[in-house]
């Protein structure tokens, strides 16, 4: 009987040994996988600015005062010695939230900007433009302990053509922004800086039918957006990570229609417009990222949107003269997962 006793000991001491040195060798502990939540918010609020962009740039092209000298024509062509050029000024605040989705546990985002343009009438009926858009987006992950903040500037041009009640038109946009950010650990907060970049076109046909004040104006728009951040080390708190870069691409259709009416009060004119869009975006991606920690490393996939939604707003347009308007927009952005609402302030000047 000794042997099998001396058998069930030394396989005791085996089982007490490899125990004992699972303990002392512990697998690799990550501070979570939503450590690049703020990232991901960044990367996302990059896609949602370049496209709110494109849309205003858009906006601004076909609008019908921008286009057209005569009010009350949907096809009529434009005066051929009205004026030539034009700017814009524009102040906005956006408030946009995403809903939880696999590792990600959802945020909030804010956003304060300014934008300024210049235009010029090419020839009758050829519109082209430039602008810039200057953006500060407070993002908050409370749920993961993490914050950031992302400054972006974006260039813009735009430009729309119109041959009877057809009119074509077009935006691009390129954005660079420092990002900074917050993640809060048991040792205190740690940071990281990083740069970003965005780039998207859109491009919208749209088919003008009037009633007499009135109008409805079917719309068919193909955008693409593509945004990139840098990769990153944290600095401070307790593990700080290495987290890679992120790149997230998007392309959707748009398809909607606006509705307006105006009434002319002496000689100034009052615009009112709302619309609504079916918003399908058949291609995109966000990640995924590695997140490091020492000589370990997991993989975490990004956010998406949902594939289809809606989009809609309404506008107030008070035309003081052929040379001047002031204008107020809403937009609001709602799909399963993601819903944005943007107000905007703006003066337009021609001569």
């Amino acid at each position: 009987m000794a042997l099998p006793c001396a058998g069930i000991s030394l396989g005791a001491a085996l089982a007490l040994a490899s125990t004992s040195a699972s303990a002392q060798m512990p697998p690799p502990v990550f501070p979570g996988s939503a450590d690049n939540n703020a990232q991901f918010s960044a990367a996302a609020g990059q896609l949602d600015l370049g496209s709110n962009f494109l849309q205003r740039l858009g906006r601004e092209a076909t609008y019908g005062y921008a286009q057209r000298a005569n009010p009350g024509g949907g096809g009529a062509p434009m005066a051929s010695l009205g004026p030539t050029y034009r700017a814009w000024f524009e102040g906005y605040g956006t408030s946009a939230r995403t809903d939880p989705q696999g590792s990600f546990v959802g945020d909030k985002r804010t956003t304060a900007a300014g934008v300024a343009g210049v235009g010029m009438t090419v020839v009758p009926g050829f519109n082209l433009g430039i602008s810039v858009d200057q953006s500060r987006t407070d993002i908050d992950v409370p749920l993961a302990l993490q914050s950031a903040r992302l400054d972006l500037t974006q260039l813009g041009v735009n430009g729309a053509y119109t041959t009877g009640p057809w009119t074509v038109a077009f935006a691009a946009v390129h954005g660079f922004a420092r990002i900074d950010s917050r993640r809060g650990t048991a040792g205190g907060v740690a940071l990281a800086n990083y740069r970003g970049r965005v780039d998207g076109a859109l491009g919208e046909l749209s088919y003008y039918y009037g009633l007499g004040q009135s109008r409805i104006v079917p719309k068919l728009g193909l955008e693409y957006v593509v945004s990139r951040t840098d990769d990153y080390r944290e600095t401070g708190g307790i593990d700080p990570v290495n987290v890679g870069d992120v790149h997230g691409e998007r392309a959707r259709v748009l398809i909607g229609a606006e509705v307006g009416h105006y009434w002319i009060v002496g000689r100034q004119i009052i615009d009112v417009s709302a619309y609504g869009k079916f918003v399908d975006n058949f291609s995109q991606s966000l990640g995924p990222v590695q997140v490091s920690l020492g000589g370990n490393s997991i993989s975490v996939q990004g956010i998406v949107e949902s594939r289809t939604g809606a989009d809609a707003g309404a506008g107030l347009s008070w035309i003081l003269s052929n040379q001047a308007r002031l204008y107020a927009n809403y937009d609001g952005k709602y799909r399963s997962n993601f819903t944005s609402h943007q107000g905007t302030l703006g003066v337009e000047v021609k001569w």
